[in-house]
């Protein structure tokens, strides 16, 4: 992507994917369930190891539920050869010696009949990795099923063989990227605001389950003059340093040439010659210094290319060829690894419209060479993307265009035997802050977007400027988010319309319903924390419709304070719950309000209610304010909510789109229903706000 600042100048910072070898072992195991008064209780165990690296493996752990209902697991094993667990997710895993107790993470602790659960972990080995020949479910040795005797199968392989792109590939999945770091144009990687690379912080990406990383790096601040152009030799052992570090820690690494694609690459139309020699002498400096990398180092050559002043797309489309070519032809000839090191090409702005998929496509058949990957980016339907234009839902608009996109790129590439690594995705947003899109609406897009991946079998790459995982606290900003994201990995999740039940605190409580979006789940309980409710009392069931009945949202509403008085979680038969808020509001109210146009705020109560967007328009029906295209504005870029103080801010960009003396009506859509206006009248820098 471009830009940390706007998506719409795109301006972002990229990184490397490495590919290292890797040890896949398999075993499947019987596992017998128990429940308190089980007739046939069985289960099966999936143990499966996807990497490992030198001293280190990720391990996958699946337990289906052969047998009668169990509500609360305990999985036991030994390990055989010493290894022990250093991490774990959707479940608590300790050990004494050998011994190994796996504990469910309490959302998950109900396994169906003819139910799987998941989890996983990160651990460490020495000598060898041998998996565990048989677990235990709450006490009883595994049986594989009611008189099915344990079987254990192990299959070892090396990794993908040279040259083998499509299998490199898929072992890069899933990916990260190392953001706003060495791609940042300010002259030091801690320029856009991020601390200085630590090993620890690549420890900790490789203990959250990814297997790649994309390192962005900026070099023209750190390039000299014509016509050697020079890389600073600081810079450079730098940026080896961290390539080094990564490569020790099992990741498959690709590095790029990142923001300098819009500094002066863009100036090829009218400079070819010059642009041409110094993106050349960049490829054959890295060339020359990681010749002798292994094979999971990668090569990108160009983030998001584009070009300023070009004659349009047929020009466009030769210059790209002409970088990816002359890329190409450096990297093989320089020898070494990178006789068939992995080299991946961008389509024209990373996109994935057709006609740029189909320019790329055609460079491949030129350059037949069997080790080459394409890349795209993906940010989403770009009103929803950055909530504008009304786009507050991930709608059928939202959704189509996402699976449009990647059966574009599957039918292009993949297909034909091209792999594909999706470098970037995210929201815009993002870039802002994680509130501009809704946190369901937001989860839902993040849902299918891992689910289409997979199905298309595209590579993917979180774009990560510092917003997501943080860079010395190694938490996570957003817990719900990485929580569905790491589930999509390997499974689906059941959401729903909404996370939000409202109830109007002037009005008698009723029941209400919301609709579930199975996706190939089936619902198994709703709970508030680890007390289920009752079916048929507390809420139905109906197809894919969930109804509160009002007996229950009275209780759980207890005194009705504005804001969300309970939190329910929805289980499904697999992947993660979807948490629905029970709120209480009334309309909002808003006041009269005098400022300027670099700072005006109305003064507004919101009695438990949330902003979804904002309208604008003049008295005659048109639209005001930047965008007048459409008549909803862009959250946060031209207002937004302050819910602790109690504000609603519309920003100078806003003002700065308006005509004088011209009323303007602003209709504020909540997340309740709710629609309040409001006018503001704008003369010269001063603004007035009046109630409607």
């Amino acid at each position: 992507m471009t830009g940390l600042r706007d998506k719409m100048q795109v301006i972002r910072r990229r990184g490397v994917a490495l590919a290292t070898a890797f040890v896949s072992v398999a075993a499947t195991v019987g596992l017998a369930a128990v429940t308190p008064a089980a007739a046939a209780p069985g289960c099966r165990v999936d143990y499966t190891v996807p990497s490992q690296w030198s001293g280190g493996f990720t391990a996958n752990v699946a337990v289906t539920n052969t047998g009668d209902r169990v509500s609360g697991w305990r999985l036991t094993w030994t390990w055989p050869a010493g290894q022990q667990v250093t991490q774990a997710w959707n479940a608590t895993v300790t050990s004494s010696g050998s011994q190994v107790t796996a504990v469910d993470a309490g959302y998950n602790a109900v396994i169906e009949p003819n139910s799987t659960v998941a989890f996983g972990f990160n651990g460490s080995w020495t000598g060898a990795n041998t998996a565990p020949q048989s677990f235990a479910l709450n006490g009883v040795t595994c049986t594989g099923g009611p008189g099915t005797p344990p079987t254990t199968t192990t299959t070892t392989s090396g990794g993908p063989a040279p040259g083998d792109a499509m299998a490199q590939v898929a072992e890069m999945q899933p990916g990260w990227n190392l953001g706003n770091t060495l791609d940042s144009t300010g002259g030091d990687e801690t320029s856009w605001g991020n601390p200085r690379i630590t090993e620890a912080l690549l420890d900790n990406v490789k203990a959250q389950g990814f297997k790649s990383i994309r390192i962005p790096v900026t070099w023209g601040q750190h390039q000299g003059p014509a016509p050697g152009y020079a890389i600073e030799t600081a810079y450079l052992n730098r940026v080896k340093e961290v390539v080094g570090w990564a490569l020790a820690d099992g990741f498959h690494v690709m590095i790029n040439i990142h923001h300098d694609s819009w500094q002066w690459i863009n100036t090829m139309p009218s400079d070819r010659a010059g642009v041409l020699a110094r993106y050349n002498a960049i490829w054959t400096q890295l060339a020359a210094a990681f010749r002798d990398s292994p094979a999971k180092l990668v090569f990108e050559s160009v983030n998001e290319p584009q070009f300023t002043g070009s004659s349009g797309d047929a020009q466009n489309a030769q210059l790209l060829h002409e970088l990816n070519a002359s890329f190409r032809d450096i990297v093989r000839r320089s020898g070494g690894n990178n006789t068939n090191r992995l080299l991946v090409l961008p389509t024209l702005h990373t996109s994935s419209e057709q006609a740029r998929l189909d320019e790329l496509a055609s460079s491949l058949n030129t350059f037949k060479d069997p080790n080459i990957a394409a890349t795209v980016h993906y940010y989403g339907y770009w009103p929803f993307s950055v909530n504008v234009a009304g786009g507050t839902h991930f709608d059928a608009t939202a959704q189509k265009d996402l699976t449009d996109s990647f059966d574009r790129v599957y039918n292009t590439f993949i297909a034909r035997g091209v792999p594909v690594i999706l470098g970037e995705y995210g929201l815009l947003g993002f870039d802002r802050h994680t509130g501009t899109i809704q946190q369901g609406e937001k989860l839902k897009f993040f849902e299918q977007f891992g689910h289409y991946a997979r199905a298309k079998k595209i590579t993917t790459m979180l774009w990560d400027n510092g917003q997501h995982f943080g860079r010395t606290s190694f938490q996570w900003s957003d817990p719900e988010l990485i929580a569905q994201i790491k589930s999509s990995w390997t499974t689906r999740s059941g959401t729903a319309s909404t996370d939000q039940v409202f109830s109007a605190k002037a009005s008698a409580i009723s029941a209400k319903t919301i609709t579930l979006n199975l996706n190939g789940t089936t619902f198994n309980s709703l709970r508030q924390g680890t007390t289920e409710l009752v079916r048929g009392t507390d809420y139905t069931v109906q197809g894919d419709r969930l109804t509160l009945t009002a007996a229950a949202l009275t209780r759980l509403s207890g005194s009705r304070n504005y804001g969300t008085n309970a939190v329910l979680t929805a289980h499904f038969s697999q992947g993660v719950p979807w948490r629905i808020n029970i709120v209480t509001y009334d309309p909002p109210v808003l006041q009269n309000a005098t400022g300027t146009t670099s700072s005006f705020a109305i003064p507004t109560a919101f009695r438990g209610d949330l902003l979804a967007t904002m309208e604008a328009k003049y008295a005659d029906g048109s639209n005001a304010g930047p965008h007048n295209w459409t008549s909803y504005k862009e959250f946060d870029r031209t207002f937004a909510p302050n819910y602790t103080t109690g504000v609603t801010t519309l920003t100078s960009d806003f003002f700065a789109e308006v005509n004088d003396n011209r009323p303007v009506t602003l209709t504020f859509h909540y997340w309740s229903g709710t629609k309040v206006t409001y006018v503001v009248t704008r003369s010269g820098s001063a603004v007035t706000g009046t109630t409607a």
